[in-house]
């Protein structure tokens, strides 16, 4: 349940392709880190577990980058965390209740599992699309959303 720098960050890098490639164009890898502060050798890594899932393709040469294999309102933020971060629990019983030697008359368990499943249900309620509608809304608007 614990949401890591990687899902932010992933969050981040996809939202910046989406905004700044309206009509599909490669967004450069470099140009992304700088607009968002982020380390391009860590995001680098973060483009590489995207394109393994099927989220993001790289195009090479001088016109080069990054651009979104699906459409942002097809991905969840849910999905985003779930790639990068796993489907990581509050307690480590939760998934597998072997861990842990307690687990079966463990009354806080269920409450655990709850907030794990009320967390990817309200993540996966969000799409990029989401995001990038919101991002017009901050004083520094990125350049105009197309339908």
């Amino acid at each position: 349940m614990k949401l890591t720098t990687r899902s932010r960050y992933g969050t981040r890098l996809l939202l910046d392709i989406a905004l700044h490639s309206p009509d599909g164009s490669p967004v450069p890898s470099k140009d992304t880190a700088d607009r968002e502060g982020l380390s391009l050798k860590y995001l680098e890594k973060l483009i590489k577990m995207l394109k393994q899932a099927g989220y993001v393709k790289g195009k090479r040469g001088p016109n080069g980058g990054n651009v979104l294999v699906r459409k942002p309102e097809d991905i969840s933020i849910g999905e985003v965390a779930r790639i990068l971060d796993g489907e990581e629990q509050v307690l480590g019983c939760e998934g597998d209740p072997s861990t842990c030697p307690r687990a079966a008359v463990c009354l806080k368990r269920s409450i655990w599992d709850d907030a794990s499943l009320a967390m990817y249900r309200m993540l996966d309620s969000y799409t990029l699309r989401d995001l990038m509608k919101d991002a017009f809304l901050c004083p520094e608007n990125p350049p105009e959303m197309t339908e």
